[in-house]
């Protein structure tokens, strides 16, 4: 075995296909799935099953891949003890965010790592929370930023801001906007996003415990579609202000206050509690959450 088999061999597997692992690596696929090949050849056991959709990892091959992570592992880690020989930090950490804060967390995070870790480097990916929770758990995201994730001994996660959720409705001349109860929510034609999704689930469980349920107009699974829908007079939706105002033109809408209860958002920063995180990663940790919630804040403000 080789360094280079056991990297290629794991991108596969968290991956679920040799074309999207090639694309990722930038190696040709043949060259790719000669390696895992003859990484299969030398252990005299068949790692990855091929399918029509993809691969999937054989009993033989999750063994692998367990070990087979704790040895990049500890390679990245070498590389970093070197680099921190020198002084810096260096590594690659893939991150996710939520289309609502892409837009604003993007260019800042950036400029900090560039100023505090310059030869490190961050890719940064958008999802919804429910895909980036399980990108977490394959090793395709180091870390993410989720809305209202499903706890999982899978992750370990870290609080970093409650977000008020509002009726988003089309801006009109005649109406009055103020505070809504959430028993008169119920009674609005929305727009939300199909199931699973965490937002959904939080308006559909606090409607539910004052024993009423949603009334759906359409089911989307893209927010700025959402916030176009409803400039377009299709329904109403349930959205944070940051959502409303990264994603749409804020003076398009008008915004209630939900009350009675009020409904809140948390976000959270999440990283697997399946491998150790480099130190690389864990500065970055520290630089989204030192950086993260105060931009937030002043943002929301």
């Amino acid at each position: 075995m080789d360094i280079k088999q056991l990297e290629y061999f794991v991108r596969v597997a968290e991956l679920g296909s040799f074309t999207r692992a090639s694309i990722a690596l930038n190696v040709a696929q043949s060259a790719l799935s000669r390696q895992v090949r003859l990484l299969e050849v030398e252990l005299r056991q068949t790692l990855l099953l091929r399918n029509g959709r993809g691969v999937t990892m054989t009993d033989a091959g999750k063994v692998l891949a367990g070990h087979a992570r704790g040895v990049l592992h500890q390679i990245a880690r070498a590389r970093e003890e070197l680099g921190r020989v020198r002084g810096t930090l260096a590594g690659r950490v893939a991150l996710g965010l939520p289309p609502s804060l892409t837009k604003v967390l993007t260019v800042p995070l950036i400029h900090e790592l560039r100023a505090c870790m310059p030869e490190a480097s961050l890719s940064i990916s958008e999802g919804l929370s429910l895909n980036m929770q399980e990108a977490l758990a394959n090793g395709r995201l180091d870390i993410a930023l989720l809305f209202n994730p499903i706890l999982s001994a899978d992750v370990n996660v870290f609080p970093l801001l409650e977000e008020e959720l509002f009726l988003v409705r089309k801006k009109e001349k005649s109406f009055i906007s103020g505070p809504i109860p959430l028993r008169a929510v119920a009674d609005e034609p929305l727009v939300i996003p199909p199931q699973p999704n965490s937002l959904r689930m939080i308006i559909e469980v606090e409607l539910a415990n004052i024993g009423s349920h949603p009334k759906i107009a359409l089911e989307i699974g893209s927010i700025s579609a959402i916030l176009d829908l409803v400039a377009d007079g299709a329904g109403c939706a349930v959205l944070s202000r940051n959502a409303v105002t990264n994603l749409g033109a804020s003076d398009a809408f008008s915004l209630q206050p939900i009350v009675k209860p009020r409904l809140r958002s948390k976000l959270l920063l999440a990283v697997s509690s399946l491998r150790p995180a480099t130190l690389t990663q864990q500065a970055v940790q520290d630089l989204i959450i030192r950086t993260a919630g105060p931009l937030l804040l002043r943002h929301k403000a």
